[in-house]
């Protein structure tokens, strides 16, 4: 039987954790690496299992991202992946509900980068594409990030955050990607 559950971090044990990594290694084909790995952790996780095979995973972690002279709290999602196996048959759609629930019931906006490939997956949900420029807050400043202009989608959650582009939208500085 499928289920899926949400759980912190905190929660997870370490065997769940290397099930989820090795699961994502398999799932993103060798291109998620060890920053990817630590930027999923220390949030929600949305698990979808089938008896004791997990399946599916994905996650929202706190961010702050800058715009228009406000730091939004805001639920990056990250890690959002099925087995080859077991795509197709709802289970990212199931993901994203339960992690879209927590960024509408905790933050001012909901954030991603996705792949050229997810990004419809993420549009027939309601998020949106983001339209203006991307930045980054690094140790020495605000750098654009051009090469993320086109990967990353926003969620607006009531009473949030009030986009306008093209302001530019600038996450905060962390290792690996910054988006």
């Amino acid at each position: 039987m499928v289920d899926i559950r949400t759980a912190h971090t905190a929660q997870l044990d370490a065997g769940t954790l290397s099930r989820i990594r090795a699961m994502l290694d398999e799932a993103f084909a060798g291109s998620f690496d060890d920053h990817d790995w630590d930027h999923t952790l220390g949030g929600i996780h949305a698990l979808v299992t089938d008896g004791d095979e997990l399946i599916g995973h994905g996650a929202v972690v706190q961010r702050r991202l800058l715009h228009t002279g406000h730091a939004w709290r805001t639920g990056y999602v990250e890690g959002v992946a099925v087995r080859a196996d077991r795509r197709r048959e709802g289970h990212a759609s199931a993901i994203m509900a339960a992690l879209e629930d927590v960024i509408r019931g905790a933050y001012d906006l909901g954030a991603l980068s996705a792949s050229e490939s997810a990004g419809k997956l993420y549009e027939g949900r309601g998020w949106l594409r983001w339209p203006g420029p991307t930045a980054v807050l690094t140790p020495t400043g605000i750098e654009r990030t051009p090469d993320d202009d086109d990967s990353t989608f926003v969620l607006a959650v009531d009473g949030g955050a009030q986009l306008r582009a093209p302001a530019p939208l600038t996450c905060d500085w962390r290792d690996g990607d910054v988006w």
